[in-house]
This record gives structure tokens, sequence and C-alpha cells, in this order.
């Protein structure tokens, strides 16, 4: 049985690796003309280490990956606000969080797939289905044939606007800044990521590895962020943050940094339509606030897998990923939608007591919410 995957991101090779693992023939296509060394990272939580551990990769990820064993909310000065630690989750679920360069994971995916075929410069543009196959067709006019399509191309999926009508992109109304540096920062954060929370605005920053960290920086925008951020300065924008906050905005190459409006995906009632599904943002597109949005795709990679290895009728190997990834997954996308508006309110007095209720709040019961979606049930 022949499967071709769209999209070559992290949801895409994971794919590719656990269905090579089960015996199936597969290719992959990606829009873009090269792999580029992308100015990111990414944070692989619990749940995505368990899966990788699963696949054999877990030991090259942690070797090449920064090691968080806890994760911090403080305010814009760096005060704690709440503090989870992972230890306890790590012995629970026998597998630890790392953060690690975009583009060092993808390359360590990559090494995982020789022998499969990889067409870049393939931007999709349509395809028809019968019972047996789907036929696809990309914009340079070539087509091809398969038993089996996945569409892991993203959150603007063109898959997606093939077999499913009416689906919404919701606006956030904030934007992202990312960047990676070299720097020197205290050695009490080598192990921590954290988060601060300001008016309308947060940043957030994490080691990838022992000489360079990764940020994030997020604000409200009212009307047209375009118009509102062109030729923004950063360290005006959050000038009232703690210095080190202006050290590692200072420090990053502009031309690095990476700019987007931040949105996610109605959740949608169905992933598939006969041999045709979705995985990762295409299915379950997700806000950043949860640090979840490449973990879920990474398991939903492990689940389809494992799923069409068990059954035959594509179909229900479709319907019971759904039975198992699907609220879940939906779980991750609605919680980061309110955890994000949760953290950019711009009213002190809102300000005030959401601190100062989230300082009060029990540390087991603030560790197990946050931990809770590191379980597996598959």
């Amino acid at each position: 049985m022949k499967i071709s995957i769209i999209g070559a991101g992290i949801g895409g090779l994971t794919t590719a690796i656990a269905l090579k693992q089960k015996g199936f023939e597969v290719e992959i296509f990606e829009a873009s003309k090269e792999f580029k060394k992308a100015g990111s990272g990414i944070n692989l939580a619990i749940n995505a280490m368990q899966v990788y551990k699963r696949l054999g990769i877990y030991d090259e990820i942690s070797s090449l990956a920064n090691y968080t064993n806890s994760l911090l909310i403080t305010d814009e000065k760096l005060n704690t606000i709440t503090k989870v630690n992972l230890v306890n989750a790590e012995i629970e679920f026998k597998a630890k969080t790392y953060a690690i360069h975009r583009a060092t994971l993808h390359t360590i995916l990559l090494n995982r797939l020789k022998g499969v075929k990889i067409h870049l410069n393939k931007k999709l543009k349509s395809l028809s289905q019968t019972n047996e196959s789907v036929n696809f067709v990309f914009e340079d006019g070539t087509s091809y044939t398969s038993n089996i399509l996945i569409g892991a191309d993203g959150i603007h999926s063109i898959v997606r606007k093939s077999i499913i009508n009416n689906t919404e992109l919701r606006i956030a109304k904030q934007v992202c800044w990312r960047g990676i540096v070299k720097i020197d920062i205290p050695n009490k954060y080598q192990t921590e990521l954290n988060e601060l929370w300001g008016k309308g605005k947060r940043f957030g920053f994490v080691h990838i590895n022992k000489n360079e960290v990764y940020w994030y920086a997020l604000a409200n925008y009212k009307t047209d962020y375009k118009k509102e951020f062109t030729n923004v300065n950063l360290n005006e924008l959050f000038s009232d943050f703690n210095l080190l906050i202006k050290k590692i905005i200072s420090k990053t190459e502009k031309n690095n940094i990476i700019f987007n409006e931040i949105m996610d995906l109605k959740p949608i009632s169905s992933w598939h339509h006969k041999n045709v599904c979705l995985i990762g943002d295409a299915a379950h597109a997700t806000t950043p606030n949860l640090g979840q949005g490449a973990c879920q795709a990474i398991e939903t990679a492990f689940v389809i897998a494992a799923c069409l290895s068990t059954e035959k009728n594509i179909e229900l190997a479709f319907k019971k990923l759904e039975k198992l990834r699907k609220k879940n997954a939906q779980k991750i996308v609605k919680t980061s939608w309110s955890v994000g508006k949760m953290a950019h309110l711009k009213n002190r007095l809102s300000i005030f007591l959401r601190n100062n209720v989230m300082r009060l709040l029990p540390k087991k019961l603030t560790e197990k919410q946050s931990t809770s979606i590191y379980k597996l049930n598959y």
C-alpha cells in the first residue's frame, strides 16, 4: 500500500517515520524549494517525547537538546506567579521535556527517512478521490496517484480545503515574534522555561542548548497588526519588562526574527474523507499558549500509523484515529485559546487579581492540571 504525505514539517516527517517502521511505502511532497534553518525553537513536552521513545528517536533528540525540568509563569519583572516542577511527571511517564532548535529536530527526522522519496517545490493544486486511490495535482502541472493521502500541510491546508467545507480560522488578535540568540544568562535559567506576563503582552525564553536561547514574544493588536507593528522597536515595546529581556532582544540578529499573526483552527467535526486524512495543524491547529502544537502533531502522527497497520479498512482506520485523538487534541485547542486570552489581560486590576489567584493555587493542583496532557491513551 502506497501512502503519500503532503507537507514535510515535524508532523509530516514523524508520520513518515512511524509509517515506514510499520512497513508502508511512503513518499513526501513539500511546497518549499529547500529546507531552511528556521530561526525558532520547539519545546518537546513529555507526551511528544514518549512518542519519540516508542519510535526509537528519544536518545538522539535528548543528546542534541536542552533538558527542561520546570515551567514558570512570572510577572514582567520575573517575579514568580506559578511554577510547575516536571520531575514527578518525568517519573510517572518515564520521559523528560527537551527544548531544541527546530532545524536540528528536522534534520534528525530527515536522517531517519533514508530511502524515502521527498519531493521539494511541490505546491498542491487539487485532488480527486475514488474508493481505492487519490489523484493529486501540483501547481507545476505534475500529478501523482496514491492509495492514501495524508494532509500534513499546516493551518492553511490545501488538503483540508479539498475535502472539508466551511472550516474557520480564528484570529486571536495577537502577534508573535520568535528568535534564537547566542547569549550568556544566569545559570538558574538553564533548565527552566520562563514566560513573563505583562499588560497585554508576554515574553518567554528557554535554552535549546548550552549556548543558545530560544525566545518568543506576543502582543495584542487592535485592528491591523501590519500597520500597528510596522518597524516596531521590540526593546521599547518590552521596556517595562526585566532588563534580561532587553538583553536577549538586543543580542538577537533582527534579520533572524520571525514575525507572524496568531490564529487557530476552529475544531472540525471530521479529519478525513474516504482515503484522505488530516494530521497536525491541518486537523487541529492551536495557538501556541500551551506549547503543544507540534506535540499534538507528533501524537497524531504516531496514532495514524498504528491505526493503518491494525485496520485493513482505510476509513475505519481513520475513524479509529479520530476516536483516539480528536477529543484530546480539540481540548488542547480550546484550553490554549482561553490561556492566551487570560495571559493578555490589559486591565491592571484584572491582572492583579489573576496573578494572586494563580499564586494561591496549591502546587499539587497546578502540577496536576499542567501535566495531565502528558498521558497517552494509546
